[in-house]
């Protein structure tokens, strides 16, 4: 049975493991970061799960099945977060993972097919500029190249990091999960407010948008603010910002799918007062369910810079410092969710994931399954981002239902009709 005085005690608990500052603050391989990781695992372990960990420093805690012999199912989320984050994205997922084996444990039931409960690393893009770095390097998609690239803004560089937790980036290729899987699921909070406009407990996701992030740099050319004529300047803000309307209405010209676009990150130099902005930065977040719609309104934000910075002569570089795939979530699994609340009597709705997640990466892999949870007023990455319990445990018990019916050898995945 889930319990969910345990559920609000971990939640407490998590929430005094922070750096400094309002709400959590545990960006990735930060000391905060590293602390809540050696929480979790002492969940893990207390749960009845051993532990091993991959050159990244994801956490993957195993509960044997009767047939080891048999594909797992894999369960996992997150439990780095952004600054000035909440408590609940990433964790909820975890903590009903660890929870629905808890159970198990508690209830000696022991399930024919292993289960794998992961702790990704690295969710956020917040520290490196790069989302799902842990997922990706255990799907085989992040490369030794791609971790000497990766900076945070102290310029310290990915691989550093990763050396200085004891970790082993010289050899990222050996993180890569290669166990059979017959299933993967993640429970997360909404980051939206659909669940909560409808006063719906539970949402099932049908598919995972998933962003293409590009870092514009733009050549100005820094001059004195008073001397300078306005036709003779070449002030990188100023193009900066026509870049950043431009974003806005591209993004807005598609509509079915729709694309959101988001200039996300602004960084100029000399940043003074009296001086004509010159060299500057922009990160920009282009995302969609459609990778052709999201190609077509990049496309477009590509013809705006050059547009833009040919008319104020500014020299220009594009980096696309990542871009993954949206991910659709397996009929079969949608299908088993929906059933499981229909029989607990539990409001649901089927919806798109704006944001991306962990599973995104698995959904070619194995069939998939993702349930949302409200969280209120559609907060997130924000302090008062919050879920309430009885939603967390209704999905906790969800997820452990499915976990334990899919676990079973006699069940098989037959796609709906």
């Amino acid at each position: 049975m889930i319990d969910s005085v345990r559920l609000s005690q971990q939640l407490k608990t998590l929430q005094t493991i922070t750096g400094p500052g309002k709400g959590i603050n545990r960006l990735a391989f930060t000391d905060s970061d590293w602390q809540g990781r050696q929480y979790l695992c002492s969940l893990m372990e207390a749960a009845g799960l051993s532990i091993r960990t991959d050159a990244f420093g994801n956490v993957i805690g195993h509960y044997a099945g009767l047939d080891e012999s048999l594909p797992a199912i894999l369960i996992g989320s997150h439990g780095d977060s952004v600054p000035e984050g909440g408590n609940f994205d990433g964790i909820v997922g975890l903590l009903t993972a660890i929870e629905t084996v808890h159970s198990m444990k508690e209830d000696h039931f022991i399930p024919d097919h292993p289960l794998e409960i992961v702790l990704f690393m690295c969710e956020e893009s917040s520290r490196f500029g790069a989302a799902t770095l842990g997922s990706r390097a255990m799907r085989g998609e992040l490369s030794l190249a791609e971790i000497h690239q990766l900076h945070d803004a102290a310029h310290h560089s990915l691989f550093d990091i990763l050396k200085a937790r004891g970790l082993d980036p010289e050899h990222i290729e050996s993180a890569r999960y290669t166990r059979p899987l017959k299933a993967c699921f993640e429970v997360h909070i909404e980051q939206g407010k659909v669940l909560e406009h409808k006063s719906l407990s539970v949402g099932i996701v049908t598919g995972i948008a998933a962003p293409t992030r590009l870092m514009v740099h733009l050549h100005g050319c820094a001059d004195h603010s008073g001397a300078t004529p306005m036709d003779l300047r070449h002030d990188g803000l100023c193009a900066a910002s026509e870049i950043i309307l431009a974003v806005e209405q591209t993004a807005k010209t598609a509509c079915n799918p729709p694309v959101v676009g988001t200039v996300g990150r602004l960084d100029l130099s000399p940043n003074a007062m009296n001086v004509i902005p010159g060299e500057v930065q922009l990160g920009i977040d282009v995302r969609s369910i459609s990778a052709k719609a999201r190609a077509t309104v990049i496309a477009g934000i590509r013809a705006s810079i050059s547009q833009i910075t040919t008319a104020r002569k500014i020299p220009y570089t594009i980096e696309e410092i990542s871009s993954d795939q949206p991910a659709a979530m397996h009929p079969s699994v949608i299908q088993l969710l929906a059933s499981l609340c229909e029989e607990n009597q539990i409001p649901y709705d089927q919806l798109p994931s704006g944001a991306g997640h962990d599973i995104m990466h698995w959904a070619d892999y194995a069939p998939c399954g993702m349930l949302f949870i409200p969280c209120r007023h559609g907060i997130s990455h924000n302090p008062d981002e919050y879920a309430d319990l009885e939603d967390i445990t209704r999905a906790a018990n969800i997820l452990s239902q499915a976990v334990r019916r899919v676990s079973a050898c006699s069940f098989h995945w037959v796609d709906p009709q």
